[in-house]
C-alpha cells in the first residue's frame, strides 16, 4: 500500500507535543492524518483541522470508533498505552477490521528508549511468548556494539512540566461534559499533585542524598525493591496485585522470614510517586509490625545506579528498572507479567528462598535479549523534551511506514540501522 493511500488515526498519547509532532512527520510521507480529542488536554495538542472531538458517552465509544474508521478509510490506529479502557476496545475493533495498530510506550530501556510495537505492548506485547533462542536466530545478521544501560532516568522535567499542562487544560477547558479519565483521580486533584510535586523537587532531592547516603555508609548488605505508581497500567493489568500495599507485605514478610539477620532492605520509590498510595508510611508500619524497622530503608525517586550497583538483589513487580538489574548481573525476582521474564533471567524461587540465597541470571542470554530489543522495539529518544522528541522522530516514522513490524523486520534484514541517543550531562 502506498503512504498516500494510509489514513492514521490517532487516539490518546503522552503528555505534551509528541504526538503533534509524529502526527506532522507522517502525514509528510503523504499519508493523511487524523485525531480523535476525548478532552480538551488532548485537543490542545493537536490541530483543529484534523481533530474529532469525542464528546458522546463512554458506552458509545466502540461504535463511535468504528463509524470513524469507515467515513474516514482508517488504515493505521496510533496510541499510547494499550491497556486504558478506550483504547483497549478500539484495538479490538482495529484488529477484527485489519487495521494495524501502533502502540507506544516508555522504553523497555528506559530511560534513553521509547518502546514502539503493533498490536500491543507490556503484558500484550509479542514479546511475552517470544523466547531467547528465537531471538538469537533473528540476531545471526545482526553485529552492533551494544551501548550501556544509563544511569539517568532523563527528561523528568519535562515529563512532569506537561503532565501539569495537559492537566490543567482538562480541568479548565470545556466542550468534553461526559469526559472520564482513565484513572480513579479527579482531574483536578492529579493537577495538583503534579504541582506539589515540581514544588518539592528540590526537597525531595536533599531527602534522598541524605537517605542514599546512610545506605551506602551502612556498611551492610542489603536488597533492593524497585517500586512502581501503584496506578500504572503495568501494575494493575500485568500483575495479581490490586494494590501496592499487597506487594510491599508479600515482600517484606518474605524478607522478615528468609533473609539473613545482618540483610537489609531499601525501598527505591518510583521517580514520579506522588504519595496517592501511602507507601511510605506502609513500609514504616509494616516494618514496625515484623519487627524490622532497623532494616528497612526507604528512598525517594532519583537515580539507580549508585544504590544498584551495591545491591546484593532486587525484587519488583514487572517495572522497566529490572532491565538495569539484568545489565549488571544481578539476581532478580519478578513478581508480575513483563516482558523480561524469561527462566533464563528472572529467579525460580519463593520470595523468602530468594532473599536467602538468590539466583543469578544468564549474563550471556541477557546480552542476547537487550541486543535483540535494541534492534527491534526500542528507539533512542523520548516523549517530553524537544532533543528527546527529535531523535525519536528521525527513525519511528520509518519504522511505522513499512509493511513488517519491528520484530518481523529483523529476520527480513529490514530493521531500521540503530545509533544510540547521545546523552548529554
Amino acid at each position: 500500500m502506498s503512504n498516500t493511500a494510509r489514513v492514521f488515526l490517532f487516539l490518546q498519547g503522552p503528555h505534551g507535543p509528541w504526538f503533534r509532532t509524529l502526527g506532522r512527520g507522517i502525514a509528510a510521507s503523504g499519508a493523511q492524518v487524523w485525531r480523535v480529542a476525548f478532552n480538551p488536554g488532548d485537543q490542545a495538542f493537536w490541530p483543529r483541522e484534523t481533530l474529532i472531538p469525542f464528546t458522546g458517552q463512554p458506552e458509545e465509544w466502540p461504535d463511535t470508533f468504528a463509524s470513524i474508521a469507515a467515513a474516514k478509510g482508517v488504515t493505521d490506529i496510533v496510541l499510547y498505552g494499550d491497556t486504558r479502557p478506550i483504547h483497549a476496545r478500539a484495538v479490538e475493533i482495529a484488529r477484527a477490521r485489519g487495521i494495524t495498530v501502533h502502540v507506544f510506550e516508555e522504553g523497555y530501556l528506559r530511560p534513553h528508549w521509547v518502546t514502539y510495537e503493533r498490536g500491543g505492548s507490556n503484558g500484550n506485547s509479542r514479546l511475552m511468548d517470544m523466547p531467547i533462542d528465537q531471538m538469537r536466530e533473528a540476531l545471526a545478521r545482526c553485529d552492533m556494539e551494544l551501548p550501556e544501560a544509563p544511569a539517568r532516568w532523563g527528561d523528568m522535567r519535562e515529563h512532569v512540566f506537561w503532565g501539569a499542562a495537559y492537566h490543567f487544560f482538562v480541568m479548565t477547558g470545556r466542550g468534553y461534559p461526559n469526559f472520564r479519565p482513565h484513572r480513579d483521580l479527579k482531574v483536578g486533584d492529579e493537577f495538583l499533585l503534579y504541582l506539589k510535586r515540581l514544588a518539592l523537587m528540590p526537597l525531595h532531592h536533599v531527602e534522598r542524598r541524605l537517605a542514599t547516603r546512610r545506605i551506602m555508609r551502612g556498611g551492610f548488605p542489603y536488597h533492593l525493591v524497585l517500586l512502581q505508581l501503584e496506578h500504572d497500567s503495568s501494575f494493575r493489568m500485568h500483575s495479581s496485585f490490586s494494590t501496592m500495599s499487597e506487594f510491599l507485605e508479600l515482600v517484606m514478610e518474605a524478607f522478615a522470614t528468609g533473609a539473613p539477620a545482618h540483610h537489609h532492605l531499601v525501598f527505591k520509590a518510583h521517580p514520579l510517586e506522588d504519595n496517592r498510595a501511602p507507601v511510605a508510611d506502609d513500609v514504616k508500619r509494616l516494618a514496625r509490625e515484623l519487627g524490622i524497622t532497623n532494616r528497612v530503608h526507604f528512598v525517594r525517586g532519583g537515580k539507580l545506579a549508585r544504590l544498584m550497583n551495591d545491591a546484593r538483589s532486587a525484587v519488583t513487580v514487572n517495572s522497566t528498572a529490572g532491565q538495569q538489574v539484568l545489565w549488571r548481573g544481578l539476581p532478580l525476582a519478578a513478581l508480575g507479567r513483563t516482558v523480561y521474564g524469561k527462566p533464563e533471567l528472572v529467579a525460580d524461587q519463593p520470595l523468602a528462598q530468594f532473599f536467602a540465597s538468590p539466583q543469578r541470571p544468564d549474563g550471556r542470554a541477557y546480552r542476547d535479549f537487550r541486543h535483540y530489543l535494541l534492534e527491534t522495539s526500542q528507539v533512542p529518544g523520548g516523549f517530553y523534551s524537544a532533543r528527546g522528541r527529535h531523535a525519536l522522530l528521525r527513525q519511528v516514522v520509518d519504522m511505522m511506514l513499512q509493511s513488517e513490524d519491528p520484530y518481523d523486520a529483523l529476520p527480513c534484514g529490514k530493521s531500521a540501522p540503530r545509533q544510540p541517543l547521545r546523552v548529554v550531562p
